[in-house]
């Protein structure tokens, strides 16, 4: 079953209603959005504070929370460059400019399917949402993977959530040492029933996935995350090369509107080609 969209996205001028630190450059924020706080896992909103200086552009954040009871939506924030510092940087009270829900979300597995998710580094947070909604079935595990023990902020509120987890750190500060596909190999010819990949995160981290699960004849997707301007495909500074089944030749999509969700079969990868 695929699964497009929570509702039309609508631009709002939103509040801040909490802010929770999470040590060094990462956070939690929660905003009231009402279309927003009815994302499906996968999609995304497009925020930028509402003094925001030189800051002409909104950023893209994905959903990692949403409860429409009270119409609020959270994101899981790394601050890494310009945009992202100015969201970082807002304070309960303020507001901002929320463009979302936005983009397709994930597929959900059949019932029979055994769910893995490959989370690295922020790219953890759609799965928080994701595993809400596999609740109580069918069986997930989240695999979750960044270069050091400062890189895994989410571990404590995933654990929380009764998340089943497997952990691992380039520098073997926290969890298993290496890459977080080494861990994953072994985990796929243990259990029941068929498996279905999804992967979030770094793309060389993501492409390795796409190669694990094309080696293993595995069905998996992939949320893609190239640069973005606008959110809506005005722009086009998002565009990937895609490859469906019957095309000669792959085609420039953008990730926004298409995505950011894909097939990883479907994927034409910079660095490597298809998987």
């Amino acid at each position: 079953m695929t699964v497009a969209s929570g509702g039309p996205p609508l631009d709002r001028l939103c509040a801040l209603v909490k802010r929770e630190s999470l040590g060094g450059a990462y956070a939690l924020l929660t905003f009231e959005h009402e279309e927003v706080s009815r994302a499906l896992a996968g999609q995304f909103a497009m925020i930028q504070p509402e003094i925001s200086g030189d800051l002409l552009l909104r950023r893209p954040f994905s959903i990692m929370d949403v409860d429409s009871a009270t119409g609020r939506f959270t994101i899981f924030l790394k601050a890494v460059g310009a945009g992202s510092k100015a969201v970082f940087d807002l304070r309960a009270g303020e507001r901002a400019r929320v463009l979302g829900p936005l983009g397709h979300g994930f597929s959900l597995p059949a019932a029979s399917e055994r769910v893995v998710m490959v989370g690295g580094g922020y790219g953890v947070a759609p799965f928080a949402l994701f595993s809400r909604v596999l609740k109580p079935s069918p069986p997930f595990h989240l695999f979750y993977g960044g270069r050091s023990a400062a890189e895994l902020p989410l571990v404590r509120e995933l654990e929380r959530r009764g998340i089943p987890l497997t952990l691992s750190t380039d520098d073997g500060t926290r969890g298993e040492k290496g890459r977080v596909t080494g861990p994953l190999v072994p985990a796929l010819s243990v259990g029941e029933g068929t498996v279905r990949l999804y992967a979030c995160g770094p793309e060389a981290m993501m492409h390795a996935v796409a190669g694990i699960a094309a080696e293993r004849e595995i069905p998996c997707e992939v949320s893609l995350d190239p640069w973005m301007g606008c959110g809506i495909g005005t722009c086009l500074g998002c565009v990937v090369k895609i490859q469906e089944p019957g095309e000669g030749r792959p085609r420039n999509r953008p990730a926004c509107t298409e995505g950011p969700v894909f097939d990883s079969r479907r994927v034409i990868w910079p660095q490597g080609g298809p998987a």
